[in-house]
């Protein structure tokens, strides 16, 4: 027996629940949806700014997590990330191969091999140096089996590809 509660405030047995009388707009909740992923991935392209100057972090890992967000918010932004070129080739790669340059693979893994370490050193306990290595093991082992990418790309593919997202 289902006890639900109906937009009256009464408790019914067996009733449905009414999806429809949620109290924000679809056109509101898209609004939001869509400023949410344009901040994140602006958040994203300065990270992997940052990631470009600072070794420790990484840089492609970031600039696909903003290519995908502004792929659902913004085709005006994503154009103009994937007609950058420094960056454009990084995720062009990835979109069409799924892989990523040896120096970014190799910097991404070491920064996860050198954060264990640091991580290991500071908390000097055994139990949350596992967790540590528990937590950061399976994007590792999904970094070391990536492909690298062959580094053939270009202007024109990437002016075609920046062009096809208008």
């Amino acid at each position: 027996m289902e006890r639900v509660i109906s937009t009256e405030g009464e408790v019914s047995e067996n009733a449905k629940i009414n999806i429809s009388s949620c109290p924000v707009s679809p056109s509101v909740q898209s609004k939001a949806k869509i400023l949410l992923l344009k901040v994140t991935g602006l958040f994203c392209v300065g990270l992997a700014i940052l990631g470009a100057i600072l070794p420790v972090l990484p840089t492609t890992v970031f600039l696909i997590m903003a290519a995908a967000c502004f792929a659902k918010s913004s085709p005006r932004m994503q154009k103009k990330l994937l007609a950058n070129k420094t960056f454009g080739p990084l995720i062009i790669d990835w979109q069409q191969h799924r892989s990523i340059p040896k120096k970014a693979k190799r910097m991404a893994l070491l920064t996860i091999v050198l954060s264990v370490c640091w991580s290991a050193f500071l908390l000097q306990n055994t139990l949350l140096t596992g967790l540590v290595v528990a937590l950061v093991i399976g994007p590792f082992i999904f970094l070391l089996r990536l492909p690298l990418s062959k580094g053939t790309i270009s202007k024109e593919v990437i002016s075609k590809a920046a062009i096809s997202k208008e």
